[in-house]
């Protein structure tokens, strides 16, 4: 009997733990470049003296989905999406490196270029500062070039480079800040492959509909565990009745 309450108590709070995962990306269903989180679920048995006969269900995020999201149209300078695999360096808040996928770039009160979310982009050369200047412009590589005040339109001046990166699979893993950090601790080096288009963000690639009808099975699969629960409250009930009568 023991055997059937572990399970459902297990497996009820594991999808409890999937179902906010699934949450979590629906959540993020309109965020810029925002890559779903994958989990899976497994059995696992419990180790320790004994014989090994007791299993237990985890659920466990595996990392997420690299598909690309779709490219859409601003029209804004500063949005930049990255063209297939890729990623645009930035500074987490700790200082360190890490990546983002989100364009969707703005210059602070400082003349600091940095995400939406506060995080300073990345050059060449350190962090990007940005001049006072009539426009800014991002070019596919990454270049970024000013008009610079009181100029006329033809004077332009390069300020720096976005560092444009693309480890290989594996080598990073998302972070509760939403960016990508290397595994190993090790940041990335340029890549020159990785291009940029602006004026275009890239959307996030959950898939709304899958997440809906998983939400749906969820719920379903932590009803059967509460009854496998209460099912098991009866059948010790009833046994205990058998051998009080016996």
């Amino acid at each position: 009997m023991d055997k059937l309450i572990y399970i459902a108590m297990s497996g009820a709070k594991q999808t409890l733990a999937a179902q906010a995962a699934n949450n979590y990306n629906l959540a993020n269903a309109n965020t810029t470049g925002f890559k779903a989180d994958l989990t899976a679920f497994q059995s696992r048995p419990v180790t320790g003296p004994g014989f090994a006969s007791r299993v237990y269900a985890t659920d466990a995020t595996v990392g997420y989905d690299d598909t690309p999201g779709v490219d859409v149209t601003t029209g804004d300078p500063l949005d930049v999406a990255v063209q297939h695999q890729g990623f645009i360096a930035v500074q987490d808040a700790n200082g360190q490196e890490a990546y983002t996928r989100a364009g969707d770039l703005h210059i602070d009160p400082s003349g600091l270029l940095t995400t939406a979310t506060g995080y300073t982009v990345i050059g060449q050369d350190g962090p990007i500062s940005i001049p006072p200047s009539t426009s800014t412009t991002i070019g596919s590589d990454g270049t970024v070039s000013i008009v610079p005040q009181g100029q006329t339109p033809v004077t332009i001046t390069t300020v720096g480079r976005i560092k444009l990166v693309n480890p290989p699979p594996g080598s990073l893993q998302k972070g509760l800040d939403g960016l990508y950090h290397p595994v190993d601790g090790e940041a990335a080096p340029a890549d020159p492959s990785v291009t940029l288009e602006s004026g275009v963000l890239e959307s996030s690639n959950v898939n709304l509909p899958s997440c809906l009808v998983n939400m749906i099975e969820l719920s379903r699969q932590y009803e059967l565990q509460v009854k496998s629960l209460s099912t098991a409250e009866q059948d010790s009930a009833s046994s205990s009745k058998l051998l009080q009568s016996s």
